[in-house]
């Protein structure tokens, strides 16, 4: 029997890594800094593809590849693996949100609470049936980016310096309050010349994008909900409730990459777009870096009301609600 030089945990005699820290056996010593992780890329291949019976690298425990899966964790230690193009290596880099909402009954407030606060779901929860709910903990693939983004756009500026114009103006701001829908009006805006008609701008940005690793669980991903990724910490196995599974993947962190650059495109042309309404040439770089492998805690509730499905994803971790699917009233 072997321990951990930095937090003393007992470990098998064959153990390459930490099942509780992910220090390096014969590491760092305690008290002082952890060498740093190898990155998944020089990371040794541990089993070929098709492989059908691997051993963990941190336990020496049997791992059974299940077809199609791309991310295995360990049923004993929690260590994780993934299948890329040279074969199965270890993820060094793998971290979870722990649990603060354990129990269902929470989870169920959570729900209520959610649902009370829109006016045509108020009534949903009391006439539904829960036909099914579980916690577990999702795989996501969570990968820093770099984008910038350069654009041009218009840069329309009049002077109002007439009666007619400024009544205009009030017009149009007043039918935009009113809500009016169907039909336009034309109205005359009388003003001085067009200041500046061209501009370039640039927005730069720096992500933590989570991409769910398991493709059958697309409606997990995030969209309006960040989770609270300044909380997580190293993965350990021993602190997941009795009962909730932590799932496997079958999205490689390549694709998942991929997913993410198309996500931060996303996400920065909206900016640019929240910022100016006449926008042209615009051109995103996004650079995906390597990411880690984070299991988030998530309650799954789908609820039978009046003969229609609905299901309530909940983040277990910050208590707040992911995303809904389906009718809710």
């Amino acid at each position: 029997m072997t321990y951990c030089s930095k937090c003393g945990n007992a470990l098998p005699d064959d153990a390459k890594f930490c099942s509780k820290c992910g220090t390096p056996v014969g590491g760092a010593a305690s008290g002082s800094a952890a060498a740093p992780a190898a990155s998944a890329s020089a990371a040794p291949t541990l089993a070929p593809a098709g492989t059908q019976e691997l051993k963990c690298p941190s336990c020496g425990a049997p791992i059974h590849p299940v077809f199609g899966e791309m991310v295995i964790t360990c049923d004993y230690c929690g260590a994780s693996v993934t299948l890329g193009g040279a074969g199965w290596k270890e993820i060094n880099k793998h971290t979870m949100l722990t649990v603060n909402v354990a129990d269902r009954d929470g989870a169920l407030k959570i729900i209520r609470d959610y649902l009370d606060q829109g006016f045509f779901h108020r009534h949903f929860f009391e006439e539904s049936k829960i036909v099914e709910e579980r916690l577990s903990y999702v795989p996501f693939w969570v990968l820093p980016a770099s984008a910038s983004t350069t654009y041009q756009y218009q840069a329309v500026a009049t002077s109002v310096g007439t009666t007619v114009g400024t009544i205009a103006a009030g017009a149009l701001l007043g039918s935009a309050l009113s809500g009016r829908r169907g039909g336009f009006t034309v109205i005359p805006i009388l003003g001085g010349p067009v200041v500046n008609p061209t501009r370039s701008e640039t927005i730069s940005g720096q992500y933590e994008y989570p991409i769910v690793a398991v493709k059958a669980m697309s409606q997990y991903q995030p969209k309006d909900h960040q989770f609270a990724l300044a909380d997580r910490t190293l993965f350990d196995k021993k602190v997941v409730p009795n009962g909730a599974p932590i799932l496997n993947g079958d999205l490689g962190e390549d694709a998942a990459q991929h997913a993410a650059k198309a996500y931060v495109q996303q996400l920065q042309s909206e900016l640019v777009h929240k910022k100016h309404s006449m926008v042209s040439n615009m051109r995103c770089d996004v650079d995906v870096t390597e990411g880690e492998l984070l299991h988030v805690p998530v309650w799954y509730f789908q609820f039978d009301h009046k003969g229609e499905k609905a299901a309530v994803l909940v983040d277990a971790h910050s208590g707040r609600v992911i995303q809904t699917i389906g009718q809710m009233g």
